[in-house]
C-alpha cells in the first residue's frame, strides 16, 4: 500500500531528481499533519458503529423512501448489507487518511466496485450521501473532542471521503 511520502519519493525517483523545497514542503505538511490524521483514526477506530449509525440516521430522515417497502435498504437484510458497507468505506477511508492517500482506494474499493452496484441493482446515490454524512460526523466528532473548529478539521479529514464520493458518483447506478 502506498502513502503519500512513498508517492512523493517513488515520483522523484522515476524522474532521477533530488528531492527539492516542493518535496520536502509536502514531507513537512505530512509530518504536521500526521497527529491529526492519527486521532481522527483513533476516533474512527472506537466509535464506527457509532459514525455508521449516525450516518445512516441522517440517511433515512433525508431520505426515509430507502426504508420503506421498495426501498434499497428494506428488509433486514438489505439494510444490513447496507449498513455492512458503510462499515466498509469507513475502514477504507482509515486506512487513506492514515496514509494520507487517497488513491489506494481506487485499487481496494472503486475498481470493481462499480460493475458489483450494477449487477445487483444498488443505487450509488445514497451510497455517495452516506460516505459523505460519515465525513461530517467524523469531523464533528473529532472537533468536539478536539474542541476545534470542524472546517478547519475539514481539510485533513475528508479527502478520502470526498475521493470515494467522487469515484462512486462519477457511475451513479440507479436501481432496477
Amino acid at each position: 500500500m502506498r502513502d503519500a511520502i512513498t508517492g512523493l519519493i517513488g515520483r522523484y525517483d522515476q524522474l532521477g531528481r533530488y528531492l527539492d523545497r516542493d518535496a520536502i514542503d509536502r514531507i513537512n505538511a505530512y509530518f504536521a499533519e500526521s497527529a491529526l490524521r492519527l486521532r481522527a483514526v483513533e476516533l474512527i477506530n472506537r466509535e464506527a458503529a457509532a459514525i455508521v449509525r449516525e450516518a445512516s440516521q441522517r440517511l433515512w430522515l433525508d431520505d426515509p423512501e430507502l426504508i420503506l417497502p421498495g426501498g434499497n435498504a428494506y428488509t433486514t437484510r438489505r439494510l444490513s448489507a447496507c449498513l455492512r458497507d458503510m462499515d466498509y468505506f469507513l475502514r477504507y477511508a482509515s486506512y487513506a487518511l492514515v496514509a494520507a492517500d487517497a488513491s489506494i482506494l481506487n485499487e481496494r474499493v472503486l475498481n470493481g466496485l462499480d460493475d458489483t452496484y450494477k449487477s445487483l441493482g444498488v443505487p450509488t446515490g445514497p451510497t455517495v450521501r452516506s460516505i459523505a454524512l460519515m465525513g461530517d460526523v467524523v469531523c464533528e466528532l473529532l472537533a468536539a473532542e478536539a474542541n476545534a473548529d470542524p472546517s478547519a478539521l475539514a481539510a485533513v479529514v475528508r479527502p478520502p471521503f470526498e475521493h470515494l464520493c467522487r469515484g462512486l458518483g462519477a457511475s451513479n447506478v440507479r436501481a432496477r
